[in-house]
């Protein structure tokens, strides 16, 4: 059975198709390439390049490739960014979902895997999160993400579609240089930018009641992410159809410092920091649940945050080989 991946030219998305291939599904991309790399998807790979909003394009490729699943990753994913502009967010997330259930209507196609995030959760009243913690997003991002989930709830019921969410933590790490997260906008790239600049690190806020004062958060190596996806795909290319959420995490949480401690330890450089402000509406402390993941599918995470921290710094710091052309 083939699978579309879209975004799969993206730094998640990439290492999802090498998992899938790995497991031998045929698979195809779909990337508009705006942010994702044409390099880090293989060459036996067919690549499409159109914008997953674009119905029409969308139900072409899986009527071509005869698909018989889709892995939908495609999606703008800065909370900063969401706020400066929501209305464009939603037209570019949620008409995202829509054109594609409407595509894969069309074309009779019943598998769907979404890729969805933690941000639903807002700001929980618990440090731990499980799947049916109240989804109280803060941002447009978050938004569009809950709404997404809720569009594919209601295709699910009207359409017979077999769908799961997954709702991830903080992904970091990578599997080849060429694969690396390089856009410092979540805290281990900005480190790593950091460090290359010669400049501190801002730690926005160290007043939370956690036990150092920095915010928490569940790390999730890229790996084990790609590896929740292809726990996904088999589940629904080999189980009754299905309707869930699931939490992707590890179950444990990590300081801001920790996290700066471990960069330091890896890098041998100490990571020089200074204290800022509070972000808006950041919670102290966020830890997925990862219980009913392992009890629907099987799966766990397997890498710590020190394997998380080596990989992507080994990544980063390696220059990637240049694609060949054609």
């Amino acid at each position: 059975m083939t699978w579309l991946v879209t975004g799969g030219a993206g730094y998640i998305g990439a290492h999802v198709v090498r998992r899938l291939q790995a497991d031998g599904y045929p698979v195809v991309v779909l990337d508009d390439l705006s942010t994702g790399d044409p390099g880090r998807v293989p060459d036996d790979v067919p690549l499409v390049e159109a914008a997953v909003t674009d119905r029409r394009a969308v139900g072409r490729v899986l009527r071509e490739h005869r698909v018989g699943g889709v892995v939908h990753l495609a999606a703008r994913k800065s909370p900063a960014e969401s706020v400066a502009r929501p209305n464009w967010y939603h037209r570019e997330n949620v008409g995202g979902v829509a054109a594609l259930l409407d595509a894969m209507s069309g074309a009779g196609v019943r598998r769907l895997v979404f890729s969805s995030s933690a941000a639903v959760y807002g700001v929980p009243a618990g440090s731990v999160v499980n799947e049916r913690t109240p989804a109280a997003p803060i941002n447009p991002y978050g938004r569009t993400k809950l709404a997404g989930e809720r569009l594919i709830r209601t295709a699910g019921g009207a359409d017979g579609l077999s769908w799961l969410a997954l709702r991830y933590f903080n992904v970091v790490g990578a599997a080849a240089p060429r694969l690396a997260d390089r856009v410092p906008a979540n805290l281990v790239p900005i480190v790593f930018a950091a460090l290359a600049a010669g400049v501190p690190v801002t730690v926005t806020g160290a007043d939370y009641p956690t036990r150092d004062g920095t915010g928490v958060r569940d790390y999730v190596h890229v790996l084990d992410v790609a590896d929740a996806h292809a726990a996904a795909v088999r589940r629904l290319c080999t189980g009754p159809p299905t309707a869930r959420v699931l939490n992707v995490g590890t179950g444990r949480g990590y300081s801001v410092l920790d996290v700066l401690s471990r960069i330091g330890a890896v890098t041998a450089r100490p990571v020089p920091y200074r204290i800022g402000p509070r972000r808006p509406g950041d919670p102290p402390e966020v830890i997925a649940d990862p219980t009913l993941i392992g009890r629907q599918l099987g799966w766990r995470a397997a890498y710590d945050l020190t394997d998380m921290v080596a990989s992507a710094w080994l990544a980063w710091s390696t220059p990637p080989v240049p694609a060949t052309p054609g």
